[in-house]
């Protein structure tokens, strides 16, 4: 029979399940996968190095409020009134970064949308040299070696391409191709001279990079204090001659802008920069000696020619922003001031970076908006030049310190796994 049994009749026992047929699915696994990477994405370099510049912000801003001399009459009656002094703070540190803005992404008190653009196209132009000199100290940084001689790689490349350019007088395309490859051969040749003497002789090239400025700098002032080397003909000033027109970089958007296209060769570098680490062989090397020199001399590989092809590259690349400076910003002739502080600020931005390709040039931007709007600070606000220095260097100082960062915001630490709350545990517990 089969129907329902009735109540007069035992109801069978239910069958267990097969030991072959599958579990029931549970989204205990699905959740406790989605709480894993929550935490890896909140406690990664992405997110530490954007609290990094927030906190940065937040410092600054209590700086600008402190110097401001409003600010300082007002906090004289706080406890009388207190609002006075919150309007001032919020007044200073408002103006502060609205100026900031106007001066690197763009002007609302310009009348048209051209005008107003201008600040975006300044903060590329202050990002051109910083992005491609940053992927010179990044690419060093991943090989394990500390360049920090972007300095002297800098002004040697500089002085190559200012020579080829104001010394002959080719076809316009040809011209600048061939001053462009003259300031790469420059920088790169610089460089290699510390990856040849750490290959051959393992010389620390923290030492010979620093040693490699002082003579790049002595070297380049001389000659531009000498007739027939790098100084103008007829004068007495410590400056070079004037490139040729057809060795300057063009405008990217027409001459109302300083914007030239310098910053395209730096993009196409960025690609370049991204293809050789993460899909080229030679990257591949690159990286293995970077985590494990030894280890990657067991497998096989020569880890001293791999020491000279990175700083032969990371010169190269560093000699592209010595291109752009003497072709683009500074084609009227380059002065032993040329590299503008630009090897040093190389390598906050390679570390702001996490040594990335796409990393640094985010990075780049950051810092060549901070160089735009820095100036519209001090002229709209009557506030320290310095003040923008102090951001970039508290940015630097909170990106190397992740835990700190993590602290502040409590965020977890990635490939950690959350702590179980410790179960409470009565006397009747303990007593069963």
């Amino acid at each position: 029979m089969t129907g329902t049994p009735t109540s007069g009749q035992p109801v069978a026992p239910a069958q267990p399940a097969q030991s072959g047929s599958p579990a029931p699915a549970s989204g205990h696994d699905d959740q406790s996968r989605w709480n894993q990477a929550v935490r890896e994405i909140m406690g990664g370099p992405v997110v530490i190095s954007i609290l990094a510049v927030l906190l940065a912000l937040i410092v600054g801003a209590i700086l600008i409020a402190v110097t401001d001399p409003d600010v300082q009459r007002a906090a004289g009656y706080f406890f009388a009134r207190p609002g006075d002094t919150f309007a001032a703070i919020w007044n200073s540190v408002s103006n502060a970064y609205v100026s900031m803005f106007q001066g690197a992404i763009y002007n609302f008190r310009r009348p048209s949308f051209a005008a107003g653009i201008r600040p975006l196209t300044e903060t590329l132009t202050f990002a051109t040299p910083l992005i491609v000199s940053g992927l010179g100290v990044a690419l060093a940084f991943r090989v394990g070696l500390f360049n920090i001689g972007g300095q002297g790689q800098l002004l040697i490349a500089a002085a190559a391409s200012a020579w080829v350019g104001f010394s002959f007088n080719l076809p316009p395309v040809v011209h600048l191709v061939l001053a462009v490859v003259a300031g790469i051969v420059g920088g790169a040749i610089w460089a290699g001279i510390v990856g040849l003497l750490k290959a051959r002789t393992g010389a620390h090239e923290v030492i010979v990079t620093i040693m490699l400025n002082y003579i790049a700098f002595y070297l380049i002032s001389y000659m531009l204090r000498t007739q027939g080397l790098l100084q103008a003909p007829g004068s007495n000033n410590p400056k070079a001659p004037a490139v040729h027109d057809n060795a300057v970089f063009p405008p990217l958007f027409g001459a109302q802008y300083n914007l030239t296209w310098a910053f395209v060769v730096v993009i196409g570098a960025t690609v370049f920069v991204w293809w050789l680490i993460n899909r080229s062989s030679l990257g591949f090397r690159f990286r293995a000696v970077g985590e494990n020199p030894n280890a990657a001399r067991v497998a096989g590989i020569d880890v001293k020619n791999v020491y000279v092809y990175a700083m032969l590259i990371a010169g190269g690349l560093v000699g592209i922003a010595g291109a752009s400076q003497a072709l683009g910003v500074f084609p009227q002739g380059i002065s032993s001031g040329v590299d503008a502080g630009i090897g040093f600020d190389a390598i906050t931005v390679a570390l702001l970076g996490r040594s990335r390709p796409w990393g640094v040039f985010i990075a780049g931007l950051l810092f060549g908006a901070l160089k735009a709007g820095g100036y519209t600070i001090q002229a709209a606000n009557d506030i320290p030049i310095d003040i923008v220095l102090i951001l970039q260097s508290l940015i630097v100082l909170f990106v190397a310190a992740p835990p700190l960062v993590r602290a502040i915001f409590r965020l977890p630490t990635p490939g950690s796994t959350p702590r179980r709350p410790r179960p409470i545990v009565t006397k009747e517990v303990e007593a069963k």
